[in-house]
């Protein structure tokens, strides 16, 4: 088992930027993927970031690339999003998630472990 806790949310202004970190216990962290993911009220959760065990390969969701870097520190067993330019449309809680294969996946349902979520409100 792992378990997975966000931190870092809170409420801020568009153009803010923040940092959320998820850490990590329990099994190795390093040998997951991981990955970020949203949900807004009203909506499904959706996709934001993925990044590989070691940290070599990212991939993110077309609607936040240039503004959302997804990083990994597996020797403190933590990682991170960060957000930058928040505008009203990424008011949402964020989730972390870990995913045993090895393949980078953007679908929700195929991760294996999240946290409880962070959430991100953004005023206008």
């Amino acid at each position: 088992q792992v378990q997975l806790v966000e931190s870092g949310g809170g409420l801020v202004q568009a153009g803010d930027s923040l940092r959320l970190s998820c850490a990590a216990s329990g099994r190795t962290f390093g040998a997951y993927n991981m990955g970020w993911f949203r949900q807004a009220p009203g909506k499904e959760r959706e996709f934001v970031a993925a990044i590989s065990r070691s940290g070599g390969t990212t991939r993110y969701a077309d609607s936040v690339k240039g503004r959302f870097t997804i990083s990994r520190d597996n020797a403190k067993n933590t990682g991170y999003l960060q957000i930058n330019s928040l505008s009203v449309e990424d008011t949402a809680v964020y989730y972390c998630a870990l995913k045993t294969s090895v393949v980078l996946s953007t679908v929700w349902a195929q991760y294996d472990y999240w946290g409880q979520g962070t959430q991100v409100t953004v005023s206008s």
